[in-house]
């Protein structure tokens, strides 16, 4: 389904798509270990250790968001710290780092790297007069904390903590359109994850997806039709060909 009309905002999910926090937090979790003399385990160990962390927080999200409030909202800056003792004690590593070094890695998520493309991508899109947006569910100061550190030069910085829920609850997607004052189908919803982008055409955004190394979680969606309008492949220079692609419509 090609886009035909340029959508006014777009919104931005960030874990995985602006930004490649598999790089920074393995790299993180090594140098904190081995700041603890911590010498036994190798880099494929923390590699899954991250991705074990990862997997939390999507679960963790995925479960209050369809609670729908039934169970009280939690930050994703709370979870990651539970999760990250969690693990830790898992694996025999609970007395590996004190209690103000372990909130420290915990907050790693607040310093990802973008991928090479998405400065520059953003900036491009933002001269070309969309409106560029992040829906996470980061907390707000975790996204503001990262939009610094990175660099990124969103317009406006939108979380899933402002509605109290996470994607891919429907109050989120059309939560971000109504404080833009737009309606739903102005918008689209930038991703690499389709499972996000199923959640954000049910409410009927536009969407956009662009492949980045190790994040499609749900290939078996990729033959949903109708579910992406525009698609970015992996090594197409990311957010720097959707502004190309776009200024064609």
């Amino acid at each position: 389904m090609p886009l035909t009309q340029r959508p006014r905002a777009l919104l931005f999910d960030v874990f995985g798509t602006c930004v490649d926090w598999r790089k920074t937090v393995t790299a993180a979790l090594i140098a904190a270990a081995k700041g603890a003399g911590e010498m036994t385990k190798d880099a494929d160990f923390w590699a899954t250790f991250a991705q074990s962390w990862r997997n939390s927080y999507l679960t963790f999200t995925k479960s209050l968001a369809a609670a729908n409030g039934s169970i009280p909202f939690k930050t994703v800056d709370e979870h990651h710290l539970d999760s990250l003792r969690e693990l830790l004690s898992e694996h025999s590593l609970g007395s590996l780092l004190s209690v103000s070094e372990t909130v420290h890695l915990s907050l790693i998520w607040h310093r990802l790297d973008p991928w090479t493309d998405t400065v520059d991508g953003l900036a491009a899109l933002n001269k070309a007069g969309f409106i560029t947006v992040t829906l996470t569910n980061g907390n707000m100061s975790l996204i503001e904390d990262m939009v610094e550190h990175s660099g990124m030069p969103f317009l406006q910085i939108f979380s899933a903590e402002l509605f109290n829920s996470y994607k891919p609850n429907p109050k989120i997607y059309l939560g971000a359109a109504d404080r833009l004052g737009l309606k739903a189908e102005e918008c689209a919803m930038v991703a690499a994850h389709l499972d996000d982008l199923v959640g954000a055409r049910a409410c009927g955004l536009k969407t956009v997806y662009v492949e980045r190394k190790q994040e499609e979680r749900h290939p078996e969606l990729e033959d949903r039709e109708g579910l992406v309008d525009l698609w970015v492949k992996e090594g197409d220079e990311g957010f720097l060909e959707i502004a190309r692609q776009l200024d064609r419509i």
